[in-house]
């Protein structure tokens, strides 16, 4: 679906959705390409009386709960781990190439 196909679809259906609600109804989407380009939007702008998009809102939310999720989880890595992650690396390389770029056991 692109830009044009969507406005189509809000335009065959519109007419049905005033002569059931009048003014009173609000269109819902979120923030696709196809939604938010500029035909979409000048149609919208132009014939729908609110629009909604409260899934976008939702990913505001989440987005910042899992910054904030992952920069705990990376401060309470034990500096240990982390610098046996590193000393650990010369061997792993050389397991590979003896296995012929095959899984290893780590």
């Amino acid at each position: 679906m692109n830009a044009e196909f969507y406005v189509e679809i809000l335009e065959r259906h519109i007419p049905e959705i005033r002569k059931l609600m009048g003014r009173h109804w609000r269109l819902q989407q979120d923030n696709d390409p196809k939604h938010t380009s500029r035909l979409a939007q000048s149609f919208i702008n132009e014939n729908i009386p609110e629009l909604l998009n409260p899934i976008e809102n939702l990913w505001n939310l989440v987005k910042k709960d899992l910054i904030q999720f992952m920069v705990e989880k990376w401060n309470s890595i034990p500096n240990s781990v982390l610098k046996n992650l590193v000393n650990s690396m010369k061997r792993r390389c050389e397991l590979i190439i003896e296995n012929n770029g095959e899984r290893i056991s780590y």
